[in-house]
């Protein structure tokens, strides 16, 4: 099948790409190279630079490659900006999402996998851990741009096009950007292989779900395939509560480091306590972590250990 992956040059989408490509499907790559890199796209993917809120230049690509499958990875993904630039997180997260739904419709996109965020969409958990059914409530303006997009695949669920929505816990594992704002086993292993102190925000109780990013892709070339589970959201996790003391200990051992985090203020808009329950897609697509988390985190240093800090 004919895919096109939106950001397909980052962390998690290369990964997709890798995937596709050697299962032997014709891949297009639309990224703005905003946050990813051109060296991490396959060589075998058509590459276009292109930010998804250019409806013209998105238009031309659809109408040059006729995609059977949108898998929607694309967006921005700073929670702090997020809160700081609302209108600029809509803009790419909600806009720029429009215009690949309204193209997908125009020329017949068979399926549309749109990637959202558990974390974000559900806000602080009235129950641990927490399922598809779970009431919504973000706590950023990030979580409301990725839930929003959730509503308007439904309000077009009767158009005729196949959508399946795959709500990631947090994603961690090799390439993703030791820099950013978000990804805590990429930034902790770079400071501490680098000599330096990490900072924890808040005191270190803080809870997420974490899932290693080849178990991430391996959902998503299940959905892709899978014709059985349009309208479908997915949790996608390793249902664990691991505190942030928990992954910087994770982290300190892999590396071999003896330092002791910074603590500073816990940051607006992060909720204290989550984890998914991915239950629901173990019992419709037999889709389960097969990496622990001590293994990913070995992966991940490793490949940070021989990266250029």
């Amino acid at each position: 099948m004919k895919v096109l992956v939106t950001g397909g040059a980052g962390f998690i989408g290369s990964h997709v790409v890798d995937a596709l490509v050697k299962a032997s499907h014709d891949v297009v790559v639309v990224d703005d190279l905003s946050m990813g890199k051109r060296e991490q796209v396959h060589p075998a993917a058509r590459f276009y630079r292109v930010d998804i809120r250019d409806r013209q230049a998105l238009e031309e690509i659809f109408r040059i490659e006729r995609p059977e499958v949108v898998n929607h990875h694309a967006a921005q993904g700073n929670l702090r900006r997020s809160m700081s630039e609302p209108s600029f997180d809509a803009s790419v997260n909600i806009v720029g999402s429009l215009n690949l739904l309204e193209l997908a419709l125009t020329y017949k996109t068979r399926k549309f996998v749109n990637i959202s965020s558990g974390g974000a969409v559900y806000g602080e958990p009235r129950r641990l851990p927490v399922d598809e059914l779970h009431p919504i409530c973000p706590m950023s303006a990030y979580g409301v741009s990725k839930y929003a997009v959730e509503q308007y695949l439904r309000l077009f669920e009767g158009s005729g096009l196949d959508y399946t929505i795959l709500r990631y816990a947090n994603v961690y594992g090799p390439r993703q950007d030791p820099t950013g704002e978000a990804g805590v086993v990429a930034i902790f292993s770079r400071q501490m292989l680098a000599g330096e102190r990490p900072t924890i925000f808040g005191d270190g109780s803080k809870t997420r779900d974490y899932v290693y990013v080849g178990d991430v892709v391996a959902a998503n070339l299940l959905v892709m395939a899978e014709k059985r589970v349009s309208g479908r959201s997915y949790n996608i996790g390793l249902g664990r509560e691991v505190s942030d003391r928990q992954i910087f200990e994770l982290v300190r051992s892999a590396v071999g480091a003896t330092v002791e985090p910074i603590l500073a203020s816990k940051r607006p808009g992060e909720i204290d306590r989550i984890c998914l329950d991915a239950s629901l897609v173990k019992a419709e697509l037999d889709w389960e972590p097969t990496v622990s988390l001590e293994k990913g985190m070995a992966q991940a240093v490793a490949f940070y250990r021989g990266s250029a800090l």
